[in-house]
């Protein structure tokens, strides 16, 4: 049996964009345009890159919150690409995302016992003890106060809100969770505790997680690898402390320059990288390689052929140049 919970082959995620009197098709978006990825038992990896590059469409697409246009969702071996909703609801129970904004993902109509609870009457799970204490358990797990079971979740901060995200996310043990920017709505002091609390929860039942963020600091501290992407497309992929030490795809070179080093020696002399340009729209992507048009390296190959992917180091590299 594979050691990968989760195996994503060549998945495209196109939408159709319609527009006039008779709301004929204008153009198609391709937000996710064949992408590869394998998340394995217990590991972590982060999905990153700018913002409008297609992370938390492959995430939802994952869970199939959106169908898929294309390729395969393989999980646990079970071939899921083309399941019905009223297949895949046996499977939810495994596969749980935490969103980005703890706020607007609570019913504010809802007491966070109800929140939390709604996950046992949903699949219909009788827990042992009871429904009452268990979700008190869940909240005391999370580092929220059992006794605040009955308020509403206005009644708390973002960084506790996140918390009763990741109860509700935890409350029937998943295997493998989707968090989609966990932190990025949150105070920096308030982030580390709540990556904290997910690293214990992963070592206490042996989660997988899938991270999408933008911020880089984040995910080299959670994430055993990490998948860089870009306008729709896989970049590169390797392990986490690979990757911050030899980045081999221009893109990626220029990412991790950007992120600031608290040493303001090294940060004066260290080389950055400015890219020009606007990140081009996924409605109409550049041919050949999609970064082409702000890749210093550019050449005509890049304009006109796309890179296939290709082992350099320990990585995973699309480009027909690699550092």
């Amino acid at each position: 049996m594979s050691e990968n919970i989760l195996e994503v082959s060549n998945l495209r995620k196109y939408f159709d964009i319609s527009g006039g009197i008779i709301g004929r098709k204008r153009h198609t978006v391709k937000a996710v345009d064949g992408v590869d990825l394998t998340v394995a038992k217990g590991e972590t990896v982060g999905l990153v890159g700018e913002s409008g590059c297609g992370k938390t469409t492959v995430g939802r697409t994952i869970l199939k919150l959106y169908e898929p246009t294309a390729g395969s969702i393989i999980f646990e071996g079970e071939d899921i690409t083309k399941y019905s909703q009223r297949k895949m609801k046996p499977l939810r129970a495994q596969m749980q995302m935490i969103f980005q904004d703890p706020y607007s993902s609570l019913n504010p109509r809802h007491t966070v016992g109800d929140i939390v609870a709604a996950s046992f009457a949903i699949h219909k799970v009788t827990p042992e003890g009871g429904v009452k204490k268990t979700v008190q358990g869940l909240l005391e797990r999370v580092g929220l106060n059992p006794e605040h079971i009955n308020r509403f979740p206005h009644e708390f901060s973002g960084g506790q809100r996140q918390r009763i995200g990741i109860a509700r996310a935890i409350a029937l043990r998943p295997k493998l969770i989707i968090a989609d920017e966990p932190v990025s709505a949150l105070d920096v002091s308030i982030q580390a505790q709540v990556v904290n609390l997910l690293d214990d929860l992963q070592s206490e039942f042996g989660l997988s997680y899938l991270i999408v963020a933008h911020d880089l600091s984040v995910v080299q501290h959670i994430s055993d690898r990490v998948v860089v992407m870009y306008l729709g497309k896989v970049m590169e992929v390797a392990r986490t402390e690979d990757l911050f030490k030899s980045p081999h795809h221009p893109y990626t070179k220029a990412l991790l320059s950007a992120v600031p080093i608290p040493d303001p020696t090294i940060e004066r002399s260290r080389e950055r990288i400015t890219l020009v340009g606007d990140l081009p729209s996924p409605a109409n992507p550049p041919t050949g390689c999609v970064f082409n048009t702000r890749c210093w390296k550019a050449q005509d190959i890049c304009r006109n052929s796309v890179p296939a992917q290709r082992t350099v180091g320990t990585s995973t590299v699309a480009c027909h140049f690699p550092e």
